[in-house]
């Protein structure tokens, strides 16, 4: 019953956060999955359609205003804030924005996989580093290997992959610490330690029965949207989740 609980809670956290910023990223109301499409940083509100990025005021609750819509490309998904940028993820890129003006992002530059041309673009950063899940298959593309990329952002304006790991069918991410979660529809949750940022390492992989989706890890907690629901690891040894509970 206690877990049970627990589960609950959570996932009233989830569902209240998943609108906003990524991965443990602090914003005025909480942290949210690398799958997300808004996301909000201090009084902003930031969310992307197919092809735009839309910019909200929200500094009166009651009575938002719409500031601005910034065309990005095309095919968008995600998006993700990591200190004073944003990085959205589309089918062939994942574009950085600069927040420095937070009424009007700036585009700073792209960041390509050289050996995936179309693919689903799932990104999280961290320090200087950005990690996205490059997934060829279905609507995504095909015939490539689908990988995990990893992006050097020291200058954010030059960001330059360094390395990879092939997966399976990758989908949405998220760190705490030195582990990397990633959610694999076939090879299920796969923990990478990513204390050398640059050049993850494998540790394990989570396969139960369940299609993992996306994450939120969240201090102690990995919250995982599965296909079939929602399920809470308990991650104080960051490279060996272990199972809560779960809803279905």
């Amino acid at each position: 019953m206690k877990q049970l609980l627990l589960l609950v809670l959570v996932a009233g956290l989830y569902l209240s956060c998943s609108k906003d910023a990524s991965n443990g990223v602090k914003t005025t109301t909480g942290s949210g999955g690398s799958l997300a499409r808004f996301t909000i940083v201090n009084n902003y509100l930031y969310s992307v359609d197919k092809q735009n990025l839309n910019v909200f005021n929200i500094s009166d609750a009651a009575n938002p205003q719409k500031v601005k819509t910034i065309p990005v490309g095309f095919e968008i998904e995600t998006i993700f804030p990591f200190k004073d940028k944003l990085f959205i993820g589309s089918t062939s890129v994942v574009h950085i924005f600069s927040l420095d003006m937070p009424d009007n992002p700036v585009k700073l530059s792209e960041a390509i996989s050289p050996t995936v041309i179309r693919r689903c673009d799932p990104v999280v950063a961290k320090d200087t580093v950005a990690y996205a899940t490059l997934r060829t298959n279905e609507a995504c593309g095909g015939g490539i290997q689908s990988i995990l990329a990893v992006y050097n952002i020291k200058d954010v304006t030059k960001p330059v992959q360094v390395d990879s790991y092939n997966l399976s069918e990758p989908l949405g991410l998220g760190y705490q610490d030195s582990a990397l979660y990633v959610c694999d529809a076939q090879k299920g949750l796969v923990v990478f330690n990513i204390s050398k940022a640059y050049n993850p390492v494998f540790k394990t992989a989570i396969v139960n029965g369940q299609s993992f989706i996306d994450v939120i890890p969240y201090n102690d907690l990995l919250i995982c949207w599965t296909k079939s629901g929602m399920s809470v690891y308990n991650i104080t040894n960051r490279f060996q989740p272990t199972l809560l509970s779960s809803i279905n």
